[in-house]
């Protein structure tokens, strides 16, 4: 088969989470991809997951010794395995609507940087949908809805939770939505736009910014532009425990690099 896209799903070791996000691949409206879950580790528990969950689409499953966050490392393994031009990124606990990777493909242009958001869910929302899916897939929005109108708990950002066609009468208002920067679970470009930046810098061994704050100087660097898909290629974030910590460590490094303005990284995909 000829692939359109290759979707890239970052994982560790929550399997639970990645259920949900491969059942709503099933429902996509595009269905020429594959799927290339990269591993940061090698655990037995994601191996008999995957051997035997029921899937549809072709996929291929990347590990790697578990040393450490070497996130980057396993992105640039996945873009080398990738059989696609294409490459959209998510995370493993990021579901999809129904038509992500249609509007990803919708606007998918070379030199172009494509980015949206993702609406992140409450602890209940979560719950209802792990325990749910695939079934409650199809009645999100609506369920989304009735939160905005009747009190929406703790879940954040619930504005990016709604999908808008862009051939609606209210298609337009996506236009409106700009983006100043990208987010590592919902971005994509095309496979020669990420090697002449050789890809993610390795060198970032800690989480936070190397993902992606890291990649939009350097695609900046190299004359690259942005595109927003925000109302269009929706995703729904999963609760989990807030683990993310402040990394000043990155941020040095980063600015270390952008006052040297080498957007082609040392330690990448080559």
């Amino acid at each position: 088969m000829e692939y359109k896209a290759s979707l890239i799903i970052s994982v560790y070791d929550n399997t639970e989470s990645l259920k949900v996000v491969l059942d709503s691949l099933k429902q996509q409206t595009i269905k020429e991809f594959e799927i290339i879950i990269t591993e940061d580790g090698c655990h037995q528990k994601m191996k008999d997951f995957l051997k035997n969950y029921p899937f549809e689409h072709d996929y291929q499953h990347l590990t790697q010794e578990d040393i450490g966050w070497r996130k980057n490392k396993a992105l640039n393994n996945a873009i080398r395995n990738a059989r696609s031009n294409w490459l959209i990124f998510i995370d493993g606990d990021c579901v999809l609507h129904r038509r992500f990777i249609e509007m990803h493909l919708r606007y998918a242009k070379e030199n172009t940087i494509l980015s949206g958001r993702r609406v992140k869910l409450d602890e209940p929302t979560s719950s209802y949908l792990m325990k749910n899916s695939p079934v409650c897939l199809k009645k999100l929005q609506c369920l989304l809805y009735k939160k905005l109108f009747f009190g929406k708990g703790d879940i954040k950002y619930i504005e990016e939770g709604y999908y808008l066609s862009p051939t609606g009468l209210v298609g337009f208002v996506h236009l409106l939505r700009k983006i100043k920067y990208i987010i590592g679970c919902n971005m994509s470009f095309s496979k020669q736009t990420i090697y002449a930046i050789n890809g993610f810098d390795e060198s970032y061994t800690l989480p936070g910014i190397g993902e992606d704050i890291d990649l939009v100087w350097r695609f900046k660097e190299a004359g690259y532009h942005f595109k927003s898909l925000r109302s269009l290629a929706v995703q729904y974030h999963l609760w989990h425990k807030d683990n993310y910590t402040y990394v000043s460590e990155n941020r040095e490094k980063l600015k270390e690099k952008q006052q040297g303005k080498k957007f082609y990284c040392d330690n990448g995909l080559n």
